[in-house]
């Protein structure tokens, strides 16, 4: 027993040792060990290099997510008569002469910070030692636009979008997003991108480009934009090491915003990918993101219970629009909508409670304060996935999930949104300054005008909806695979699809 409690205290007192080591410090690498290409030099590819080089973007037909074609190399190589790795040979290889910087820049990647030291190092090295692939059979990538994806089952929806003038409908698919006729009468073509998981799908304002929010899961996330009507992907780019999600147009159409689990709001130029914002205010994953009507500033959402108002010039954060006191929000913010006519915001989360808030701040920020909360509605079963404004701002619908199954209710938005002087002055107070009249009075203008319009259930949770834009249907998905075309009077189903090819 002696020698057991010696030994448990020797092995306590390690790992003690090993938790108190120098933050951030990882075990020293062996540099005898040989270079990984699945664990070392692909991650450096997907981060800086196979955005422009993959199957449905082949820049100067160079495509590294095919180990024959990205030894082999594209139009470079052909110009100058050098393949782009040559096993053995990192000075004969036209990719080092690529990415090794002269006078502080590179000619790969194009427009953006040369390669850190370390990572050529590392590819030099690779190469030198063989340019061996070591890619585990089932990580190898098997899916493009001539190898589609092969559905035996529907898969889970996490998004759908239809374009300005109405006349498509985007799903989210595997590795793809699905183009339909809106009214669910025609598959029309099939976006098919590197990353294996789409979470958002977004038309832009024009509805000349689709972007798109996802990844691969622990590996990289991906903003893909596509060129609508050529079916040809415009930019991909890389960013983090998950998937993304919350992708959002500019009213302008020039930036796009997304968030991730790394607690980032970012926003890219839409046409070249460049980023312009990154913004790291929440403590927890960023799940959607909407800019505000001018595009001046940016409204993100996450599982901290928190949504955020970001400058877009000075990617500060300007204010928290939730409440900020403890308890007063139970659990994430999963979706947001804006106003089509106002800066003002649905959300919908852990806690199932529709909300609506407003940006501009009448009252100094306080502990109790809640002041930019426009309206709540009584909560829906579960979480809420997906929420969005009718396209005359007079009603919102909110899709939510529970133990398998789905609802969807619409709720009216058809009274003043100013809150009364008299409630103005209450919220300016302290929470422990207010009597429990005025708090009750309180409780009670946040509550009041509000009406449950119709309600729905449905087979598996919805955690996709969204309105056509000349309000005459509302399309939801979700978790059994379905789209469903609704009636917004009454949520009664007006069609019924499978949006992917089944075998």
């Amino acid at each position: 027993m002696t020698r057991l409690l010696r030994l448990s205290t020797i092995l306590t007192l390690a790992g003690a040792a090993r938790i108190f080591a120098a933050p951030g410090a990882a075990p020293a690498e062996d540099p005898n060990a040989q270079v990984s290409f699945f664990k070392h030099i692909r991650p450096i590819f997907q981060a800086n290099c196979t955005g422009c080089h993959q199957p449905a973007k082949a820049k100067n037909a160079y495509l590294m997510t095919d180990f024959a074609r990205m030894l082999e190399g594209g139009d470079d190589a052909k110009e100058t008569g050098k393949k782009a790795i040559v096993p053995g040979q990192p000075d004969a290889s036209l990719l080092i002469a690529q990415i090794t910087p002269k006078d502080g820049s590179a000619e790969m990647p194009p427009k953006k910070a040369p390669l850190a030291e370390k990572d050529i190092a590392r590819i030099r090295k690779w190469i030198a030692e063989g340019a061996k692939n070591d890619t585990p059979e089932n990580a190898r990538q098997k899916i493009d636009a001539t190898h589609p994806p092969i559905y035996e089952r529907a898969p889970v929806i996490a998004s759908l979008d239809f374009s300005p003038d109405g006349a498509l409908l985007a799903v989210a698919g595997f590795h793809e997003v699905l183009l339909w006729k809106s009214d669910g009468s025609e598959l029309v073509a099939r976006l098919i991108g590197l990353g294996e998981r789409v979470q958002a799908v977004r038309f832009s304002p024009d509805g000349k480009q689709l972007a798109t929010a996802g990844g691969q899961p622990a590996e990289f996330g991906e903003v893909q934009v596509w060129d609508v009507e050529k079916r040809a992907l415009l930019v991909s780019t890389m960013s983090g090491g998950d998937t993304i999600y919350g992708v959002s147009w500019s009213p302008d159409g020039k930036l796009i915003s997304f968030g991730g689990p790394d607690k980032t709001v970012r926003a890219i130029e839409g046409a070249t990918g460049k980023q312009v914002l990154q913004n790291i205010s929440h403590d927890d994953w960023v799940i959607d993101t909407a800019f505000t009507h001018k595009a001046g500033n940016l409204v993100s959402v996450g599982r901290d219970m928190a949504a955020k108002l970001i400058e877009v010039s000075t990617q500060r954060l300007v204010d928290n629009i939730t409440s900020i006191t403890p308890g007063a929000l139970r659990g994430g913010i999963h979706s947001l909508a804006r106003h089509p006519e106002r800066d003002e915001f649905a959300m919908g989360g852990s806690d199932g409670v529709p909300s609506v808030y407003r940006i501009t701040r009448k009252v100094q920020r306080h502990i109790g304060d809640n002041a930019l909360c426009i309206r709540k509605w009584p909560a829906m079963d579960g979480r809420i996935y997906a929420v969005q404004f009718a396209p005359d701002g007079k009603s919102f619908a909110a899709a939510s999930s529970l133990d398998g199954k789905g609802a969807v209710h619409r709720y009216n938005y058809d009274f003043n949104t100013e809150m009364p002087a008299e409630f103005v002055a209450i919220e300016s107070k302290d929470e422990g300054g207010r009597s429990a009249d005025e708090k009750k009075r309180l409780e009670a203008h946040y509550i009041s005008d509000t009406k449950q319009l119709a309600a729905a259930q449905f087979p598996g949770g919805i955690y996709a909806l969204r309105y056509k834009p000349d309000g005459s249907a509302i399309a939801i998905a979700g978790e059994d695979g379905k789209v469903r075309l609704l009636n917004p009077a009454d949520l009664s189903v007006l069609k019924e699809f499978t949006p992917v090819p089944l075998q």
